[in-house]
Parts: structure tokens; C-alpha cells; sequence
């Protein structure tokens, strides 16, 4: 266990807070210039002596949805009925939290001949609004191919953010699609219903480029479950995919 000089231990204030999508909460903490991370990592978080806590405890793992070049530390989401969530939504600004890490390997490989191609589910959005603003920030020569499931856009964050990215690279290609649409009073003309194989390969198969591919996927675990199945019928071998579930989120 990482002792309390550890560097990879920082108390940071919280900054801003707001939502971000319907039941969906964005805070941020300003980075140390000391801390570096690259764009897929996590790290822990822990309330400090927080109001309340329940059996769920007072420490959550975060994917980093800020990209390296950016001033903050920026996290994401969904908002459920736990103690953690209503200190977090509640908590005023300036609140100190301990950041632990960052951690994780779920990064984007470094040989650019080889596409990526990013499935999320819901809030497994953030590691890859990460890669995405890395990509187009660095102007990477990586072509990237990003499906990203919601039940309607009001659930979904970054949409026109991700939108943008893809005016602004044109080697990044963005699929959201809608599952519930008819639930939503909100214009939609893009993809609906669930990723499937249909809809990967009508959006791959208009780049022969993506027919080498490392397959990304993030999101809730029967989800995350679910898209690897898919992109293993698909023969796709296990080397090429990467996996992160948001078990617990």
C-alpha cells in the first residue's frame, strides 16, 4: 500500500462541478504541474471525512477524461443513490479529495499504421474523450473510428464536443447511435439501436484502413461483455482488443 509521501498522493481542492448530461455530474481539480498521466488512465479517489458513507466506502476509481495537454484534472459521472455520489454532488467547492495513481494501461497503442477503433457504452465515454482531444490536439497520424452508445442525447456527454473533433481531425470518424429515441424530445438524424455487427462493419468497410485495427471497448460490464462477443464474431483476435469496465460506477 502506497504510504502518505508517496508523489503519487495528492490532496487537491475541488474546482467546478456541474452536469453534464441528465443525471450526469463533470468536476474538475487543477493539475499539479507535477503530474503527468497519459490519455486512457485512472486514478482513485477518496472523499476526506466525508458528511456521510455507506458499505460501498468512500473511494472510487476514475478514468481521467482530460487530456494530458489540458490545465485540469477532469472526471465524469453517473449519478446514483450512493453516499459517495450525494458527498460528491453536494460537497462545496474547495473540498479537498485525495487523488491516488494515476494507473492503468487502457492507452492508445503507438504504432499510427494501426487504426483504433473505440466502442463505449454511456459514461465509458471519458478514457476515450481523452484519446480523442490527445489525437487531435497532437494532430496523431492514428485513424479513429469512435461508436458511442446512449439511450437518447440528453443522456449523452460530449456529443457536440466530439462532434467537433471530428471537423477539426479528419483522420477521427465519430458514430453516435441512440437506443431509446423515441423516449427523447431532443432532434436526432444519426445512427439508432444497439452496436451490432451490422453497424460496425457498414462503418468500417468505408475505410479499408480500419481492417487492421485494435479494438477499444469501455462501458458498463454486461456492455462492455456484450461488444467483445461482438467484435470476437467478427474475427477480430483477442490480441487486438482492450478491454475497461466500469464494474461498481
Amino acid at each position: 500500500m502506497a504510504g502518505a509521501a508517496d508523489p503519487q498522493i495528492r490532496i487537491l481542492p475541488l474546482s467546478s462541478r456541474s452536469e453534464v448530461a441528465e443525471r450526469t455530474l463533470e468536476f474538475r481539480f487543477t493539475r499539479p504541474h507535477s503530474m503527468t498521466f497519459r490519455a486512457g488512465q485512472f486514478v482513485d479517489l477518496t472523499l476526506l471525512d466525508p458528511a456521510e458513507t455507506d458499505a460501498e466506502g468512500n473511494t472510487r476509481g476514475f478514468s481521467i477524461n482530460s487530456a494530458p495537454d489540458e490545465p485540469e484534472l477532469i472526471f465524469t459521472t453517473r449519478l446514483r443513490d450512493t453516499a459517495f455520489k450525494r458527498v460528491l454532488r453536494s460537497m462545496p467547492l474547495g473540498t479537498g479529495v485525495q487523488i491516488d495513481g494515476p494507473f492503468g494501461d487502457f492507452t492508445l497503442h503507438s504504432k499510427a499504421s494501426r487504426p483504433a477503433v473505440l466502442l463505449a457504452g454511456g459514461i465509458g465515454i471519458t478514457p476515450f474523450r481523452s484519446f480523442v482531444r490527445r489525437a487531435a490536439h497532437e494532430k496523431l497520424a492514428h485513424r479513429i473510428l469512435l461508436f458511442y452508445a446512449n439511450r437518447r442525447p440528453e443522456d449523452a456527454p460530449f456529443l457536440d464536443e466530439l462532434s467537433g473533433f471530428e471537423r477539426e481531425n479528419r483522420r477521427f470518424t465519430f458514430v453516435p447511435t441512440m437506443t431509446r429515441i423515441h423516449d427523447s424530445s431532443a432532434p436526432w438524424t444519426g445512427e439508432t439501436g444497439r452496436i451490432d455487427p451490422g453497424m460496425i462493419l457498414r462503418h468500417t468497410r468505408r475505410s479499408a484502413a480500419h481492417a487492421n485495427a485494435i479494438y477499444y471497448i469501455a462501458g458498463p460490464p454486461q456492455m462492455v461483455a456484450g461488444l467483445h462477443a461482438i467484435v470476437r464474431s467478427l474475427g477480430i483476435d483477442e490480441d487486438d482488443i482492450r478491454i475497461e469496465d466500469f464494474s461498481g460506477y
